[in-house]
């Protein structure tokens, strides 16, 4: 079965093509960080534009490459196509859903709308052979980025069970920030990263956040503002070995956190044979080491290229949707793009468990 995924819920633009949900037979992306580093930040309606832009070449280029794996695969072989409906920047979901609702009804193919958070959970398992991703499940799945820092139970393919959330910033986006406040480039988590490894976490104090063993939700305002603080009190320029130590400080209390809350999430759910963090942040060398050492079931992390957004998880998710529901469920095309989580959909039990 072959499945086309589209991606475009903020600066990438993504397109790949799967087979049977793991076999990468294309993966196109095109990153619009040149775009949005003078500004410091994703500006939306840039991002749209660049998606209007990007979309068709990206799109040719993949089947291409899909066809030379694969001689004689054209649209007509393509079993369904899946995109991005949320949560993201509307106008840059928008590009994304109306090219894909085309490509669809031209073609007559079932459209399978995917949750953008969800598909990273998929992206963290394609790198594994199918007999490790399945036994994989059911897990604790960590999706730790720039807009996002949610941890699941996930029993099954399709069953996302949130039980906790950062309540302020997400993960990448505290990094993000501190990076501006350190006066790095953007985005900020890359090069905290650079400098951290040339520094000395231990040279710095730093508060330990959302310490509370009870507590499983998340929270970075507090430790931002801390840096922020600790840098508008220092006499600037901040020499490069003070950037580095305060970058190996702060980096290692952000995950030391994550750390925290997975072994509190352990302790509730112990049935779960793993670990799956996936999401931009997932690509830190120094978290992954972190993670590794600290659980005794095996700890999943994504391929470099799944990290970041793609459209690889996205296909991956439509497959599982399409192989569980059939093709009769997606011939629906009037339903819309979504910008935020549902939080307030959610009410946590004492376990942590939505209902």
């Amino acid at each position: 079965m072959l499945i086309i995924g589209i991606e475009s819920s903020c600066d990438e633009t993504a397109i790949a093509v799967l087979r049977d949900g793991r076999q990468v037979l294309a993966s196109k992306i095109s990153s619009q960080i040149a775009r949005h580093a003078p500004f410091g930040g994703v500006v939306p309606e840039i991002a749209a534009r660049e998606h209007l832009n990007s979309i068709q070449p990206l799109f040719d280029a993949a089947m291409k490459e899909a066809g030379a794996g694969y001689p004689g695969i054209t649209l007509s072989d393509i079993d369904a196509v899946a995109v991005t409906q949320g949560p993201g920047l509307v106008g840059a979901l928008l590009v994304g859903v109306s090219f894909a609702k085309g490509l669809a009804l031209a073609n007559n193919k079932p459209l399978i709308p995917v949750d953008h958070v969800h598909a990273h959970i998929h992206g963290a398992l394609l790198g594994l052979s199918d007999k490790v991703a399945e036994a994989a499940l059911p897990c604790l799945a960590l999706v730790v980025s720039g807009g996002h820092t949610n941890l699941y139970l996930v029993e099954n393919p399709l069953d996302f069970k949130l039980i906790a959330h950062t309540v302020d910033d997400a993960c990448g986006e505290c990094l993000d920030k501190v990076g501006k406040l350190l006066g790095l480039p953007y985005p900020g988590g890359p090069w905290i990263e650079r400098n951290a490894a040339k520094g000395n976490p231990d040279k710095i104090a730093m508060p330990r956040t959302v310490e509370k063993k009870s507590q499983m939700e998340f929270s970075y305002s507090g430790l931002k503002t801390h840096m922020a603080q600790m840098i508008s009190r220092l006499p600037q320029p901040i020499p490069e070995d003070q950037v580095a130590d305060m970058c190996a400080a702060f980096q290692r209390e952000a995950f030391q956190q994550l750390i925290r809350k997975l072994e509190i999430a352990r302790g509730k759910f112990p049935h779960v044979r793993s670990i799956v963090v996936a999401g931009g942040v997932a690509a830190n060398k120094t978290f992954r080491s972190m993670a590794e050492g600290s659980f005794k079931i095996p700890c999943h992390f994504p391929e470099p290229e799944y990290c970041s957004d793609n459209a690889a998880m996205i296909a991956a998710l439509g497959w599982h949707m399409l192989n569980d529901r059939g093709p009769d469920a997606f011939k629906a095309t009037d339903w819309d793009v979504y910008p935020r989580y549902p939080f307030e959909n959610y009410k946590f039990d004492s376990t942590g468990a939505h209902s």
